[in-house]
């Protein structure tokens, strides 16, 4: 079987399998005409051997073959970009503009840029020289293929033969084999014959990139524990992702998470009394990006109760109720909201407005609950309703929102507002010690909906948001660790050296240990920010 992208021979490819999937149009309910295979166990074996295959080529090849394929499939998508920008649309109900073609392609191929300006730059590999100890090291390639499962409100950006992930993966020197999301199957064959052409055009292995489109729930339990998969990566629900888990932690393989977060937002009281009003427009613009389908929607919001913190919740409601409701990604969308609305309900949360949804389609909600009811039963409150639903604490005092932050689970972000004129800086004080240890980024003045293409970026935290607090799933070179490899060297001969490592090293990047002092020489960074 052809596991390279489906390019030709698609409806053979069925016929073969005798099973197909496709995808629905969440704006109208309808499924849409495309068929795309259902791959058995032998598929996916095939494909690990084929990557297998394609690591050693890859393992030889220089960095700039594969930076140079990373940028000829950034140049493939723009070429390509309405077509794809077009089908992703229809099939997530996401705008064409600005959202897909202006914001969301540019960000994908900017990640592709900046993985090949890595690959090239070297510095990620972190080449580290003892010279009296004749001791070095540094990142490489894994041994093999990275499995990737993409989610679905990033049809682009996080698709697991675009993404962030894709990007990291193959700038470590690895194949990767991606799974399709069935929210996206039609964009994903035509990023993955973008792929295909790029390969191509830069006479890398075939295996070097695959991508299926659906497999049995065991298959791909038993795929990230294959012995030929080197590590895995995953962005969706914790069920999932903890099932993904649980089986490549039997089998000692690698898999890097993204799976659930309610992103708490705190307002403190002076910020309250200056702009409040401000803050719960704010809040609401940002619930209701991609109708709340965002891993860094916010979800959870800390005010002080009394007077302020009513007319704020007020207000957020009237912008709630007042405002049309998006189309959700997933026909069990809905379902999933209200299985959610129902834990929260019964630990003793209000609803302030909405409640009702049905198929791909719910009301824009809120609710609301006390800072004591949340403290009596934190976990049941945290439940995330991956949708246009956020959850209001009303607390006492700072010493309560500081007990509410000790409360928490891991996140991906937490923000806290503040005054502008110092009255809210005791406050900031105790609260923002305890929440920075529960995020893997801290904002302040600011909703987290936004994470920035950036070498500074952390998209990652403690669990349950991430499998592992010390890596990001954003953010180029530090990405790119997650698929690499540590290795060392230790009395090997100068010519035997990988050239990183040799003393007269002609990349320039290294970290060299001098009267006893760690210095790193020659290293300038060329990936920026956008």
């Amino acid at each position: 079987m052809n596991y390279s992208p489906f390019i030709d021979g698609l409806e053979n490819e069925i016929k073969q399998h005798r099973q197909a999937i496709s995808s629905y149009n969440p704006t109208t309910g309808e499924k849409l005409t495309g068929h795309y295979p259902v791959s058995t166990f032998a598929d996916l074996e095939s494909a690990v051997d084929n990557a297998r295959s394609a690591a050693g080529h890859l393992g030889e090849s220089s960095p700039e073959i594969i930076a140079h394929f990373l940028e000829t499939y950034a140049d493939r998508i723009e070429a390509n970009g309405d077509e794809i920008c077009r089908m992703a649309a229809l099939e997530t109900g996401l705008p064409y503009e600005p959202r897909l073609k202006t914001i969301e392609l540019a960000r994908t191929t900017d990640q592709l840029r900046q993985a090949g300006a890595a690959v090239r730059e070297r510095s990620w590999r972190m080449a580290t020289i003892d010279s009296a100890a004749n001791i070095r090291s540094m990142y490489t390639p894994l041994s093999g293929p990275v499995l990737i499962f993409g989610p679905n409100n990033f049809p682009l950006a996080f698709n697991a033969v675009s993404g962030g992930d894709f990007a990291a993966a193959i700038a470590a020197g690895n194949p990767v084999i991606a799974k399709a999301h069935p929210g996206h199957l039609g964009t994903s064959r035509l990023l993955a014959e973008a792929a295909w052409d790029a390969l191509n055009a830069c006479r890398l292995p075939r295996g070097t990139v695959q991508m299926f489109y659906h497999c049995a729930a065991e298959d791909g339990l038993k795929l990230v524990a294959h012995l030929g998969v080197a590590a895995a990566a995953f962005t969706g629900s914790r069920a999932a992702g903890l099932a993904l888990k649980q089986a490549a932690d039997a089998a000692g393989k690698p898999i890097y998470l993204e799976m659930s977060s309610v992103n708490p937002v705190f307002v403190l009281p002076g910020a309250l009394a200056e702009r409040g009003e401000a803050i719960a427009v704010e809040f609401f613009g940002s619930c209701m990006l991609a109708s709340g389908q965002f891993c860094t929607n916010p979800g959870l919001l800390i005010v002080p109760q009394g007077q302020r913190g009513e007319k704020f919740l007020q207000t957020a409601a009237a912008l709630f109720k007042d405002n049309p409701s998006g189309p959700l990604l997933s026909e069990f969308g809905a379902a999933n909201i209200q299985r959610s609305l129902s834990v929260l309900q019964e630990a003793g949360a209000e609803i302030a407005t909405g409640g009702e949804g049905d198929g791909f389609q719910h009301a824009n909600t809120l609710l609301r609950v006390s800072g004591e009811a949340f403290r009596a039963d934190p976990a049941s409150l945290q439940t995330e309703a991956f949708g246009p639903v956020a959850l209001v604490v009303m607390t006492r005092d700072t010493q309560e929102m500081a007990a509410v932050a000790a409360s928490l689970e891991g996140n991906l972000t937490g923000s806290i507002y503040s005054d502008s004129q110092g009255y809210d800086d005791a406050a900031y004080d105790q609260l923002a010690p305890v929440l920075a240890t529960k995020v893997g980024r801290l904002l302040n003045d600011k909703m987290p909906t936004g994470v920035a293409v950036s070498p500074a970026m952390v998209h990652g935290g403690p669990y349950p948001a991430t499998g592992h607090p010390g890596f990001t799933a954003v953010g180029i070179p530090a990405s790119i660790h997650r698929f690499a490899a540590l290795r060392c060297y230790d009395n090997v001969r100068p010519h035997r050296l990988p050239p990183e490592l040799r003393d007269e090293n002609p990349t320039g990047e290294m970290w060299r240990l001098v009267d006893g002092r760690w210095t790193q020489e020659n290293i300038v960074s060329k990936v920026t920010s956008t």
